[in-house]
């Protein structure tokens, strides 16, 4: 049985049993484009990597499942060579603890994404960035486009086009990265890992 006809199984729940850790030839490849119209496995695998985003996000099935919460997958990172990422970007709470009126700021499975434009302004997460492939702290600025806009495919076939920033922009540049066969810590400037540069915005 292949990797993904394990994985689509309809009693398979995705864990960290399935993502491969960092070192894995698959990280580093360049992934495939997926073929259209969408296979109902490559619609099937994006479903079932959404779910295991909410499942990370969800503290009981967390414990449960002993998963690592994560806001974005690329299916590289479940060893499938494939251009396809699911992100999954919880609103936070108001300053009163009451729940945001839309629980997502960003939901969505992207077949084929690619950034078409971006800014020339820079950004990096102030506590740096962490991956479900990596075991290991990582410090330093991972450094990244501000804004970008990004194309992709939806699971209905349909084209899109959406601009992002702020940590939206650098959950999908992190996911776009690794069905390039870049991890995020080729990112961060080896000598000087906290070094900011003029005009760049460090995101909290």
């Amino acid at each position: 049985m292949s990797v993904i006809e394990r994985l689509t199984k309809a009693s398979h729940l995705i864990d960290m049993d399935d993502i491969i850790r960092e070192g894995h030839p698959t990280l580093r490849k360049v992934a495939e484009e997926v073929e259209l119209p969408l296979s109902d496995q490559d619609i099937i695998l994006g479903e079932k990597m959404l779910q295991f985003l909410k499942h990370s996000q969800d503290p009981v099935m967390a414990e449960k499942m002993k998963l690592r919460g994560g806001v974005g997958l690329a299916a590289p990172q479940i060893d499938i060579s494939k251009r396809i990422i699911a992100v999954l970007v919880p609103n936070p709470e108001d300053e009163e603890g009451n729940p945001p009126a839309e629980a997502y700021a960003l939901k969505e499975v992207m077949y084929n994404p690619k950034i078409v434009s971006h800014s020339i302004q820079e950004a990096a997460m102030e506590g740096g960035e962490g991956c479900l492939s990596v075991d290991r702290e990582v410090p330093g600025y991972v450094v990244r486009h501000a804004r970008v806009t990004v194309e992709y495919i939806d699971k209905t076939g349909e084209k899109h086009r959406i601009k992002l920033k702020g940590f939206n922009a650098i959950v999908v540049q992190h996911e776009i990265d690794h069905i390039n066969g870049i991890m995020f810590y080729d990112r961060i400037n080896p000598e000087h890992p906290f070094a900011i540069k003029e005009g760049m915005l460090v995101i909290e």
